[in-house]
């Protein structure tokens, strides 16, 4: 199946006000999103407890967030993991050490025994404030660290004119996707991280 002809003459050049317009706009709009509305960071960055849980039954977030609202967690965030018996817990930062794993213990807990029993605890993570200030550092150091690889690497391959062009191309990429995160407040974290750097 041949979709472009052979010998077919397609003008990209003469739409390149077009996609620049596109380009700037799309530039502007994830700029706006990430200093107004900023990213919506991960346990990863922020720190504090992860907890994921396995139901027999697919599990009501509802009535999750019920029991949750009663047992004093009302800032949990609730969502479902894999399968609709799954259940991912995050809970923010807590004071003083041996919090979480105190926290961990009474969410199950109060899970386990609104449900009788039928719960399962598959995973618990905790991450301080410390280690996600660090990584919050870090990452941007990589973003940093890989865009000035590249640029010397195409400099010295190729021109120094191609090199600043590649990373101006990426630096756009990037600023629109991180762009899209802020606006559409999905979560980031580590793996979305890992994909940026990819």
């Amino acid at each position: 199946m041949q979709i472009i002809k052979r010998g077919q003459i397609i003008p990209f050049m003469s739409r390149r006000q077009l996609a620049m317009g596109i380009s700037v706009v799309l530039m502007l709009i994830a700029a706006s999103a990430i200093v107004a509305r900023g990213l919506s960071l991960g346990i990863d960055f922020t720190g504090g407890t992860l907890i994921e849980v396995g139901y027999v039954e697919p599990a009501d977030l509802g009535s999750v967030r019920e029991v949750l609202n009663g047992a004093g967690y009302g800032d949990a965030s609730v969502q479902q993991f894999g399968t609709p018996r799954d259940v991912l817990i995050r809970l923010g930062v807590t004071e003083g050490e041996g919090d979480s794993a105190r926290l961990s213990n009474a969410v199950f807990a109060a899970l386990s025994e609104a449900v009788d029993g039928q719960v399962e605890l598959r995973r618990v993570e905790f991450v301080g404030p410390q280690v996600g200030d660090e990584l919050t550092e870090d990452g941007a150091l990589a973003v940093l660290v890989a865009l000035m690889a590249i640029l010397i690497y195409v400099a010295m391959r190729f021109e120094w004119r191609f090199a600043l062009g590649s990373v101006i191309a990426l630096v756009h990429d990037v600023t629109i996707v991180v762009g899209m995160f802020a606006l559409l407040q999905i979560e980031f974290d580590l793996p979305v991280l890992a994909a940026v750097l990819a």
